[in-house]
């Protein structure tokens, strides 16, 4: 009976030291993957900043000003004039619908009583 505990207990070990060295193997995998990921996340915000960084530059008013007084031949841009922008009580609402009234509902749900 003590041999058979021995052999038993020498198979447990053996089998945790097989699932330990198994999950040891799955953490580092998980690890790799997590900083593939984070690396990935950060040059994905390099690119970011660098394009927030190139639209900024792009928008400057001085640059704008200039391509459109360029390009006035083409695009015929003009400054806004109070007068091109609209009052509120201009704006068309939809009509209000009103609502469906029911006058005489019918009870269609109900199951009728059955006759003795």
């Amino acid at each position: 009976m003590r041999g058979f505990l021995y052999v038993m207990s020498a198979l447990a070990v053996i089998a945790l030291a097989y699932w330990a060295y198994h999950e040891n193997y799955r953490t580092q995998h998980a690890q790799a993957k997590a900083e593939a990921l984070e690396n990935r996340i950060a040059l994905a915000r390099q690119r970011l900043r660098v394009l927030n960084a190139e639209w900024a530059y792009l928008n400057r008013p001085d640059r704008l000003r200039e391509l459109a007084e360029i390009n006035f031949g083409r695009l015929r841009l003009m400054p806004l004039q109070p007068y091109q922008f609209g009052r509120i009580d201009q704006v068309a609402y939809p009509p209000v619908e009103t609502p469906m009234v029911f006058n005489n509902p019918v009870e269609v749900s109900e199951q009728p009583e059955e006759q003795p």
